[in-house]
């Protein structure tokens, strides 16, 4: 049997020195003269470990990593190949610590065959829940998914099954599908890797729900920073098309459903859906009033389904195992699983998927193992640059959306950045008030000006003057901006802002003072 060796293709793996890793093994595959087939699978998501190389042997798959192009001669004399030991050696891959404790649904396959490997995909259970869609009527698969309680990943946190019910329920000769793959928050990679580690799972979920709501037709929008996803979705939406996956009659049903891939030119806020839409149309991306939704005036002004990645990839595994066994994970209204991904200053960095409800300090103290500077951590940030800082005060909260709502927090796309007692709160504010006031589509007052007044406004506190007014300002800005906005940039903005200033108080005195208190 001739050895496999699986190294990833995926992005974050490739930033680690995967390409390097690869070209070292090719390399050194030659001058030993050895047959061996190199596979360029996704990441399995434990980014401190990367690149992390895999080797089936007699007895399973057996990992190693971080492996350096330096590590490559000795991991051939130790073996290697038929699992030998090394200073690398990590074991079964799924008894990883990190990988073991996971629940993984909708990341199943991902980091454990070639992406773009259609046969690969099937032999791992795909497309039995599109295979189960195409035989039901479209109300009852938005039926299943109502049931499920999957609610929208991308951070809103809407009921899936709604938002397509009001699109099946629309009368209109033409619907749409659109994907929101603008990735924009820091510290989210989820939909990433996705893309790149398991394309097929998207495209799956992405015609059920054609087929669920009498769209014919789909648009996955990537952002332009992603261009590996890219390449891996065209290629694998073509492989899709070739199979009958996609085309006239999908899987041979009266079912017709096709897709494209749009790249983003690069604007945080067409992260938000109706921003999406104008850009998609070739409009600028600035944000639209609502009503008419876009479930009733969409793209072009028909009904459109605009759902998050991991909501369209979540989609096959509730049409496979059905809604009952999807709800049975998770607590309270927040049902399934989530894919946290864990970052910033933290030792275990890396993508963990969970039923909901592990506390915050599960996930930083036992999974991040702690900041990867070996100080205390100061605060967490949940939910991109826009999610509220927490103190270790709040550790205890659920990953819950309704529990994060209730302390003034909010999951979004799940993205946890951590930051050990070194961060200054204070300057974090000024970030989030100045990121907005960058990224802001300039379309509404409270967005476009409120956002640059938090800037002067948090400067002249750190310099000291009249502090206590000017956090009362700054306190007033975020309660317009809070309430004024026309969309989540504006209306999240005030989220880090006002939680830095509530749970770090010392951070916001006069310099004096605070050389004082330190």
């Amino acid at each position: 049997m001739i050895p496999r060796i699986y190294i990833p293709a995926d992005s974050g793996a490739l930033a680690l020195g995967a390409e390097k890793v690869a070209r070292a093994i090719e390399q050194e595959l030659k001058e030993r003269g050895v047959e061996a087939k190199i596979v360029r699978n996704g990441s399995r998501g434990a980014y401190f470990l990367e690149p992390m190389v895999e080797v089936a042997t007699a007895n399973g798959r057996v990992a190693y990593g971080p492996v350096k192009p330096s590590d490559v001669k000795s991991l051939f004399d130790c073996g290697f190949l038929k699992g030998g030991h090394h200073k690398r050696w990590l074991g079964a891959p799924d008894k990883i610590p990190f990988l073991a404790k996971q629940t993984r649904l909708t990341f199943a396959r991902c980091g454990i065959n070639d992406p773009l490997s259609l046969d690969a995909y099937k032999s791992l259970g795909g497309l039995k829940g599109l295979q189960n869609a195409v035989a039901m009527a479209p109300a009852d698969v938005v039926k299943q998914v109502t049931e499920s309680g999957l609610r929208g990943r991308g951070g809103a946190g809407f009921p899936t099954g709604i938002k397509w019910k009001t699109v099946l329920d629309t009368t209109s000769e033409r619907k749409y599908i659109v994907c929101n793959a603008d990735e924009g928050d820091s510290a989210t990679f989820a939909d990433r890797m996705i893309m790149e580690g398991d394309p097929f799972v998207l495209i799956e979920g992405m015609t059920i729900a054609g087929i669920a709501t009498g769209a014919t037709k789909g648009f996955v929008y990537i952002r332009s920073e992603y261009p590996h996803a890219i390449a891996t979705m065209n290629k694998a939406v073509a492989i899709a098309r070739k199979a009958g996956v996609l085309g006239l009659n999908v899987l041979g049903s009266p079912n017709a459903f096709d897709m494209e891939i749009r790249a983003g030119a690069g604007a945080y806020v067409c992260g938000e859906e109706t921003s999406l839409l104008n850009s998609l149309e070739g409009k600028r991306g600035v944000v639209r009033a609502k009503p008419p939704l876009p479930a009733i005036q969409g793209l072009f002004g028909k009904p459109t389904v605009i759902n998050n990645v991991i909501s369209l990839a979540s989609v096959p595994i509730i049409m496979d195992k059905g809604a009952a066994f999807y709800k049975d994970f998770g607590m309270g209204r927040s049902r399934g699983t989530i894919p946290i991904q864990i970052a910033g200053n933290v030792r275990n960095g890396g993508l963990f998927e969970t039923a909901f409800g592990l506390t915050l300090g599960e996930i930083v103290d036992d999974i991040g193992g702690g900041t990867a500077s070996g100080r205390p951590v100061k605060a967490v940030q949940v939910g991109g640059p826009l999610g509220a800082y927490f103190p270790r005060a709040l550790f205890d909260t659920p990953f819950d959306y309704e529990e994060f709502a209730k302390r003034d927090g909010l999951i979004g796309h799940a993205g946890i950045t951590v930051f050990d007692d070194t961060a200054d709160m204070l300057k974090q504010a000024r970030f989030a008030m100045e990121f907005c006031a960058i990224e802001s589509c300039g379309k509404c007052t409270p967005c476009r000006i409120g956002s640059t007044r938090g800037v002067e406004v948090l400067d002249k506190v750190a310099a000291g003057i009249e502090a206590d007014k000017n956090l009362a300002l700054v306190t007033d800005l975020c309660n317009t901006m809070k309430f004024g906005s026309l969309c989540a940039l504006g209306g999240f903005t005030p989220y880090p802002v006002m939680s830095s200033i509530t749970h770090f108080p010392e951070d916001f005195k006069p310099a004096p003072a605070r050389v004082a208190a330190e």
